[in-house]
């Protein structure tokens, strides 16, 4: 059992904080916010995560995790100082570090005792060689502080599940001293680690992120041509992943990865390459499709119409993904102004995505248009002339193509989740446009050709 301070209560700080309580250390999660601090104290979580208030209230009860904002008394005597406070993108696509540096000062002029600085932010190669040096820079005390590099790789959704049954540790270290303090903390969780450098540490955590990223725009491309030559992506996908070399995750088309990771990753690692004199050209290009596929379907759709200006329009789901409130670069905010800039009336849904979306685009007019959030997605449908699908909630899913038909004035669906069968929206007679896949009029087209093709042939 160790004393264990993380620095930072988001999805990163939060999530460690619990799941090392969970597995016996004493823990204690800094945050500058008294607000927040009160909140959790009271047992609720300040980020909607599953799992997380349930360890929260358990571990409290215990004895193994508390919330302060006295830095000074949660750093003083810790074994270990995670920390795990946000690296936003910068305009030019770097990392801002200002938050990292910060609370290294703190650390500096606060421990009394030898103990092993963590880093789980994600930050760019060598930075924890930075924080050190920062570190030993302001040190008050006469203590040995060294740092460790041990970058997460959790989904948000599922973060509890993805820290306590993870694939793998990473860590990287520079002394035998902190490899061994790292190991032991992590060795109630029963898990494999790799133990590396400080700096492949860092770089683990960007190559992996971005060749995810490099298949969700790889996938989306081949979507797009597939549209083109009349193949069909989610045939295409199941045929590529019985490759075990290939894999079935990511292989999903759509339009586009969002959320707190793959977007800033991506940018971040291709910003380091540029730093240092090389072009990373496949990142570079993962980055170009991204953007280019997030406003897809708002571009198919103004082909099919003339105007949105005074139409109703149902937006289901706002956030980046379900399971979360996050809408760091969700398909949403791009859409949503280009339609509310034509007019549009828009009617949106999402079970848990209202109270962020509203502080960026609030109830009632919007420029040239309007927004009304409703609770339910049948209030969203009803009386609509076209509907845009940018979240896979499971509420959502659960809408039979029957109730478009029903609901709606102009059956007119634009999918960027690919969430229904092409034939069955078709069958019951909504006008169906998803990624990647053939609509029964190139079906017709293709038919047409192959009896052309069989005329000739006799």
């Amino acid at each position: 059992m160790y004393k264990i301070a993380v620095a930072g209560t988001g999805y990163v700080g939060l999530v460690a904080g619990v799941c090392f309580a969970e597995m016996g250390h004493l823990v204690t999660c800094v945050d500058i916010n008294e607000d927040k601090v009160e909140l959790m104290k009271s047992g609720v979580s300040p980020i909607y995560e599953t799992g997380v208030e349930e360890l929260m209230k358990k571990n409290y009860v215990a004895g193994r995790i508390e919330y302060t904002t006295d830095i000074r008394a949660a750093y003083k005597d810790a074994d270990a100082i995670f920390i795990g406070v946000g690296t936003p993108e910068q305009p030019d696509g770097s990392a801002n570090l200002s938050y990292i540096a910060k609370v290294a000062r703190q650390i500096a002029e606060s421990v009394e005792k030898d103990c092993l600085v963590v880093v789980k932010s994600t930050v760019p190669v060598g930075t924890n060689d930075k924080v050190e040096q920062f570190i030993q820079d302001f040190l008050v005390r006469d203590v040995k502080v060294e740092v460790a590099s041990n970058p997460e790789f959790l989904a948000q959704g599922s973060a509890v599940r993805d820290t306590l049954h993870a694939e793998r540790i990473i860590i990287g270290t520079e002394s035998k001293w902190a490899e061994d303090l790292l190991m032991n903390i992590y060795e109630p969780f029963n898990l494999p680690i790799v133990s590396v450098n400080r700096r492949s540490a860092e770089m683990i955590k960007y190559a992996s992120n971005d060749f995810l990223a490099l298949k969700i725009s790889y996938m989306n491309d081949i979507a797009n041509l597939c549209e083109l030559v009349g193949a069909d992506i989610n045939d295409v996908a199941r045929g590529m992943s019985f490759d075990e070399r290939i894999g079935s995750k990511f292989l999903n088309a759509g339009i586009g990865f969002g959320g707190s990771c793959f977007p800033k990753d991506t940018k971040a690692l291709e910003y380091i390459a540029r730093q240092n004199g090389y072009e990373l050209k496949t990142v570079k290009a993962a980055i170009d499709v991204n953007k280019e596929q997030k406003t897809m379907l708002y571009k198919k759709a103004s082909k099919r119409l003339i105007t949105f200006n005074g139409l109703k329009v149902a937006v289901l789901g706002l956030t980046f993904k379900p399971g979360t409130d996050d809408l760091r670069e969700a398909a949403s905010l791009e859409n949503v102004p280009l339609l509310l800039d034509q007019g549009a009336d828009i009617y949106a849904y999402d079970p848990v995505g209202k109270e962020n979306f509203s502080k960026v685009h609030p109830e009632g007019q919007n420029g040239k248009g309007r927004i009304t959030y409703v609770t339910n997605v049948e209030e969203a449908l009803k009386d609509a002339n076209v509907c845009f699908i940018f979240t896979e909630w499971g509420e959502i899913k659960e809408i039979t193509p029957e109730a478009y038909h029903m609901l709606m004035r102009t059956p007119l669906v634009f999918d960027g989740r690919n969430l229904y069968k092409v034939e069955d929206m078709e069958a019951t007679k909504v006008e169906y446009h998803s990624i990647g896949r053939r609509t029964a009029e190139r079906k017709k087209v293709k038919e047409k050709w192959a009896n052309e093709l069989q005329e000739t042939t006799i």
